[in-house]
């Protein structure tokens, strides 16, 4: 959902003072967060503030210790990733995201695993209108991709089952700035404007912030701050309070990828 759009806001996610973390250290405190249809939310924060491992704990990676998860009303905490991923959650991590030993599309197809034949080819029309550039490279292995080129691929499979609700770890790594706001701006928007809720967690905060309809800012494993990003922007003292006033570095260019 664009700003200033009238329709009413949906939440396909909801997170409820959720704690999480690894080997029974709590790493995330007391998050909670929403997730609407037709819209974009961003996790941004310092490094090291725990917006990777909440998606993680929400994505069923990792046991939540406190807290419940629930996706269009339905309590889905504890539950494990495939159950999610039946629940319409589709989650792109921030590394390991294709199969490097398989062609982009036996990845594609492996994405739609539980689909039958005419389904999966359509879906492959699908995904293959959004991200142009992978028609070109279908059969080449994975492994001999790009960074850029197998964020693409990565989240191209996960659109195969078409989720509801996309939780993308770092989704513009590896990109140049003009290419990650094309990924932002552009690619993302046409799933929201489709009734796809967007999560995602992003180091380039003024960028995530300028693209996304709402903004949690995470600190120390909990949400410090979080507004529309309509509010953020008309705030000039946000960027200096809760971001120190820094910008994300430029990622290096990926010549190779236009998306």
């Amino acid at each position: 959902m664009s700003q200033g759009d009238s329709r009413p806001r949906q939440p396909f996610l909801r997170v409820d003072s959720l704690t999480s973390g690894y080997r029974q250290v709590p790493i995330v405190h007391d998050v909670t967060l929403e997730a609407h249809r037709g819209e974009l939310a961003c996790i941004v924060g310092p490094n090291g503030s725990g917006k990777s491992t909440i998606l993680k704990a929400i994505a069923g990676l990792l046991p939540p210790f406190s807290g419940t998860v629930t996706l269009d009303s339905r309590d889905v905490t504890g539950c494990k990733t495939p159950e999610l991923v039946r629940a319409g959650m589709g989650y792109v991590p921030q590394v390991d995201d294709v199969f490097p030993p398989l062609t982009v599309e036996e990845n594609l197809e492996v994405g739609g695993y539980c689909l039958d034949a005419r389904r999966i080819a359509e879906r492959k029309d699908a995904v293959l209108e959004l991200f142009p550039r992978l028609t070109t490279m279908l059969q080449r292995h994975a492994g001999r991709l790009s960074g850029g080129e197998r964020k693409m691929v990565a989240m191209a499979r996960v659109l195969m089952l078409e989720p509801s609700l996309l939780l993308l770890d770092e989704p513009t790594a590896g990109l140049s700035e003009e290419l990650a706001t094309r990924m932002l701006g552009t690619q993302l928007r046409r799933l929201t404007d489709a009734g796809t809720a967007v999560l995602l967690v992003e180091q380039r905060a003024a960028l995530a912030i300028e693209t996304s309809d709402w903004a949690y800012v995470m600190g120390s494993g909990s949400v410090r701050y979080s507004a529309s990003t309509a509010e953020i922007g008309a705030d000039s003292s946000f960027g200096h309070v809760f971001l120190g006033g820094a910008h994300s570095p430029e990622a290096e260019s990926d010549p190779a990828l236009d998306l």
